[in-house]
């Protein structure tokens, strides 16, 4: 259920082939029994810092119609990138 939206972009460095991708943009989702914390934890061992956090919106189709029953946390985060790569 949980998936990550990657953001590549081609960082033409000497020490990388032309060719090679590098991931510098990534979601994170808190998962269900999840908090925020352990969610941004998990974060900063991939590498990562939070740039964005934004709410989703869970819908369930009723008979009355589309009815939100819950949010869904959603990171965005920036590869951390050390000065020599930068």
């Amino acid at each position: 259920m949980c998936r990550i939206f990657e953001t590549v972009i081609d960082l033409n460095k000497k020490k990388r082939k032309p060719d090679e991708k590098v991931v510098t943009k990534k979601q994170f989702f808190v998962k269900e029994n999840e908090t925020i914390s352990q969610c941004l934890e998990r974060m900063k061992a991939e590498g990562y810092v939070p740039i964005r956090r934004t709410e989703r919106p869970i819908f369930r189709e009723t008979a009355s119609g589309p009815e939100c029953v819950g949010r869904q946390c959603v990171f965005e985060g920036k590869l951390i990138l050390s000065k020599g790569e930068q």
